[in-house]
């Protein structure tokens, strides 16, 4: 049975390792992003640089999924986009590099079909040189 929050939402309380692999329950994992985290492209971008900045892409994903999941037409299609980019480098860092490809590829289509804020051109350009290949 899966682990559920108070308000019956499915989580997962397994711990996980800086790469978003479960550990073994009862390890000591990266502390999950907070629920509530400031969804404003502004705080998004800062947050999601400074995880990468920590070795922490899944993490960055994790924040720019919630940013993506918020967002409006077309924004939202770019979010999706930015936190694919993401995972992509999770893959590649976990040694998954047919993911990381696949992953990029489908992050790359919606970047195009999307539009981002100004703020996160920077984040999405260091996102696009860190799953660009060795």
């Amino acid at each position: 049975m899966r682990d559920r929050d108070s308000s019956g939402r499915p989580r997962n309380a397994r711990p996980r390792d800086e790469l978003g692999r479960p550990l073994p329950t009862g390890c000591h994992g990266v502390e999950p992003l907070p629920e509530d985290i400031d969804t404003s492209a502004d705080a998004v971008v800062a947050l999601a640089g400074h995880l990468l900045d920590q070795g922490l892409p899944f993490q960055a994903h994790e924040a720019l999924e919630a940013v993506w999941k918020v967002a409006s037409e077309p924004e939202r299609t770019a979010w999706k986009g930015m936190a694919q980019l993401a995972v992509a480098l999770t893959h590649a860092m976990r040694g998954n590099a047919t993911g990381a490809v696949r992953v990029r590829e489908r992050g790359l289509l919606n970047l195009a079909a999307g539009e981002l804020p100004a703020v996160a051109l920077a984040l999405r350009d260091r996102l696009l040189d860190l799953t660009s290949g060795p």
